[in-house]
């Protein structure tokens, strides 16, 4: 019988880095009784699969914490989810109806999405602790600084007493290297001894065996501004997801015994009725008891238009309601709401996102015992077996340690992403590591989100059909009926007045009819604007005109009827259109042979319409977990895939995604769950940032080449007795200054 197996789940402290996260899961593996682990950088999260032993907690946070600068403590467990009461596939797929919104006192001031925000940089942070504020108080940027200083310090003493000079730069080296070597025995301890860190220790040892302690101790600093330039802000990923939860409210108006009281959101329980006013946020997932009013869900499915709803739809915490009160009846618990899933999906991506080795690691397993090997071997088979004089091969030993001595190696690889990184940020590309900027490359299916990514993000007026006058007199009837409103198809209208000069003059009685539209008065004619049903219901609409809408609603697009005195004055279109760069970007895509493919929240017919004028396949009508599911589809067929998306609702899909793209001024969450961020907005920037990529990928195997191509030159004169320990000195300075210097090209790199 299979033994019965736990889960358990811990915060993890002072975890910044897929180094870190490698250390830790090598460490837990080791307690007895511990089966799996998986662990979340971004989440600060580690989830423990163990058997029934008591004890095993107690072992794994001691483990933890006998690394260093790590803590764990559990998590509460998550309750047992509540059964769904409704169905969440009804929140996508109906038409864009906009026509029950009110005006001035409709006022969308509290709808505060987040936008914008930095997106951080994952790095190799060792120094461990919350970081938070500039570079240069991290710990890490503390460090570097001071072997800098120290450097420095050390070159001016060397001027002044040129007898210390060695003494001043071994100092110097120490300053960045104890620290090196502190986490290189730890990662020894794990089973791991040539690590990265290793390299570094050797490195700097031997040249300073030899003497050359000015370069041990700039490789040192070398070393350090390579792994900072990585990355500044790893903290700032984990503070988003877990102010993902901030978008529920924290409070609700609750109705008990007749009476409204505020609460805790958190504490509704599932049947409770609640109160939600016009503006508010809706404080938990429900069913509507009673009122009707538009409801803004950009927050969970990027639906671009809010929805009309009333008595018996579903609505989903962290959504806006718009212009009436409602009643709902409570259908999941908190934590088990709409947003508590989107967080739960995030931290389960990134948990079962394996950390990326960096390829220096990988080689180095190989590389560095080879190469004190061979040294070894110089040093002491020569006189042992062919009567060599031992003060010469030893001399040619230490020569070869030092032509094997991997700054040139270890300097390559980071000089070349933080180059890369660096020109890819001066053009709004942001990709956080070296891992990230390797990964773009090999993209071959790319998944786009539709409203902010491939779209704009807010409607515009397509079309202005005028059945009496000209266009401008519909249009500026329309602005008049829509002035002080600010329900986005209104604001397209009234934007669309502005662009073209078209007065609007003053209306009055203006009120807006609940799900139907908006009457007024103006120039002594009565006005109707809303849409084609309720228009319908008002006069009757010629069949020529009905086609038209039909056409129009075939293309995508929201369709607003406007009636003078009971006449058919015209119809105004409008719709979430392409971004201008839209089809050359996708097209670029193709060209470097990435598939790109639409993923949407918004309904299906919207959706393919834009998806047939960009020429894309389409999927629609998806929630978060539908997204996140198609994308580990794709996976499960050996497709490398990135997501690029701007909103909440995207946020599982970009963690669960080989590359997470957020898109422009997206929301703070989905810029810091995507691995690499995309500022301008631009659908072509995706195209350079995958070019980018392989220019990279190419410059490090030329630096490779260059590296272990002068290694192995000098490697067969050293032991011809051609070359000694200064032209194996010049070779790996050499070395070093040719790789860094072919990596700076990409800074010149045109996209």
């Amino acid at each position: 019988m299979a033994e019965a197996t736990s889960s358990t789940r811990y915060r993890v402290e002072g975890m910044d880095c897929p180094s870190c996260a490698t250390r830790i899961t090598s460490a837990v593996r080791r307690v007895p009784g511990v089966k799996d682990v998986s662990v979340s950088v971004t989440a600060g999260t580690m989830t423990v699969r163990h058997g029934p032993d008591a004890g095993i907690g107690e072992a794994v946070m001691r483990q933890v914490g006998t690394l260093g600068g790590y803590s764990a403590t559990p998590l509460a467990p998550r309750a047992v989810p509540v059964a769904e009461v409704h169905d969440h596939h009804g929140c996508c797929g109906h038409d864009h109806d906009h026509h029950g919104h009110g005006h001035a006192k409709h006022s969308h001031a509290r709808h505060d999405h987040a936008r914008g925000g930095e997106a951080g940089l994952h790095g190799h942070l060792h120094d461990h602790g919350p970081v938070s504020g500039p570079w240069w108080r991290s710990p890490r940027g503390l460090l570097t600084i001071g072997c800098g200083l120290a450097l420095g310090a050390a070159y001016l003493l060397g001027k002044v007493v040129p007898e210390l000079a060695g003494w001043a730069f071994t100092a110097a080296m120490l300053v960045g290297l104890v620290p090196i070597a502190r986490r290189a025995f730890v990662s020894a301890q794990l089973g791991a001894p040539f690590s990265i860190e290793m390299l570094m220790v050797i490195a700097a040892t031997g040249a300073t065996i030899i003497g050359a302690t000015e370069e041990a101790a700039a490789v040192v600093l070398l070393f350090l501004i390579g792994e900072l330039l990585e990355g500044v802000a790893a903290g700032r990923a984990r503070a988003s997801i877990q102010a993902l939860a901030k978008l529920v409210p924290a409070t609700a108006l609750l109705e008990r015994n007749g009476r409204t009281e505020e609460v805790p959101a958190a504490t509704l329980p599932v049947g409770a009725t609640i109160l939600i006013r016009p503006g508010d946020r809706i404080a938990a997932d429900g069913e509507i008891l009673e009122g009707e009013s538009a409801i803004d869900e950009a927050p969970v499915t990027g639906e671009s238009t809010p929805k009309r709803k009333s008595v018996g739809d579903a609505v989903f915490a962290g959504t806006v309601n718009g212009d009436g009160v409602l009643r709902l009846r409570v259908t999941a618990a908190a934590e088990d709401n709409t947003i508590a899933r989107v967080v739960r999906l995030v931290e389960e991506a990134q948990e079962s996102k394996a950390p990326t080795e960096r390829f220096i690691d990988r080689f180095s397993r190989y590389y560095t015992p080879a190469v004190l090997l061979v040294a070894a071997l110089v040093a002491v088979l020569p006189p042992l077996l062919g009567g060599g004089a031992w003060g010469e091969w030893i001399y040619k030993g230490l020569a070869i340690l030092l032509i094997g001595c991997p700054c040139a190696l270890v300097i390559s690889t980071p000089a070349a992403i933080a180059a890369g990184l660096s020109a890819g940020a001066r053009r709004g590309l942001l990709m956080k590591g070296g891992a990230v900027l390797e990964g773009m490359g090999s993209i071959d299916v790319i998944a786009l989100d539709k409203t902010g990514t491939l779209t704009e993000g807010r409607p515009v007026v397509t079309d202005l059909l005028a059945a009496e006058g000209d266009a401008r007199g519909l249009l500026s009837r329309a602005a008049a009926l829509e002035a002080g409103s600010s329900h986005p198809l209104a604001l397209a209208i009234l934007a669309r007045a502005r662009a073209d000069g078209v007065s609007v003059p003053p209306a009055r009685e203006a009120s807006a009819q609940g799900g139907k539209g908006v009457t007024g008065r103006v120039g002594g004619e009565s006005l109707f604007l809303g849409s084609p049903a309720a228009a319908a219901s008002r006069v009757a609409l010629p069949a020529i005109w009905q086609d038209r809408i039909e056409a129009l609603n075939g293309e995508g697009k929201s369709v607003s009827v406007l009636l003078a005195d009971g006449r058919l004055s015209g119809i105004i279109a409008m719709r979430d259109e392409p971004r201008e760069d839209a089809k050359a970007g996708l097209a670029a895509l193709k060209a470097m042979g990435v598939q790109p493919l639409m993923l949407t929240g918004d309904n299906r017919r919207t959706a393919e319409a834009i998806g047939a004028t960009l020429g894309l396949p389409v999927r629609a009508e998806l929630l978060p977990e539908d997204k996140q599911r198609i994308v580990r589809e794709m996976q499960g067929q050996g497709r490398h895939v990135a997501k690029v998306g701007d909103g909440i609702n995207d946020a599982p899909a970009l963690a669960a995604a080989d590359i997470g793209i957020a898109m422009g001024g997206g929301t703070d969450v989905a810029l810091e769950t995507a691995d690499a961020a995309v500022l301008h907005g631009r659908v072509l920037d995706l195209s350079r940032m995958v070019a980018l990529s392989r220019r990279t990928m190419g410059n490090i195997r030329q630096n490779i080449a260059i590296a272990l191509g002068l290694k192995a030159v000098f490697l067969v004169t050293t032991i011809l007795g051609i070359t000694g320990l200064w032209p194996a000195i010049l070779a790996d300075t050499g070395a070093t200054v040719l790789v860094t210097a072919n990596a700076m090209r990409l800074l010149a790199a045109k996209l």
